[in-house]
């Protein structure tokens, strides 16, 4: 394995990692800004109200994305275990 190779594999794994993860940060990102806008709205500081709600949307959000989430990662665990035996990929 040359270090070229190294290279590309760790690439394409945090690029799948991230893309798994962005979803789900981009849910929580969205109902915490509108907890917070609501917060302001009505002036109440409290870390507790928001919290829940973030909770929810991101387990919601894992419920929800998992098939395509476990479609995702099985088919780059494929590739890459495909590409075990082949000593230019």
């Amino acid at each position: 394995m040359t270090a070229d190779l190294a290279v590309e594999h760790l690439q394409q794994a945090l690029l799948t990692a991230a893309s798994l993860a962005a979803p789900v940060l981009l849910t929580v990102f969205a109902v915490s800004l509108l907890i917070s806008v609501l917060q302001a709205l009505t002036q109440i500081q409290d870390q507790t109200i928001s919290l829940v709600p973030r909770l929810l949307a991101g387990a919601a959000a894992v419920l929800l994305l998992l098939p395509w989430m476990l479609d995702r990662l099985t088919g780059y665990v494929t590739e890459l275990y495909g590409n075990i035996g082949n000593p230019w990929m």
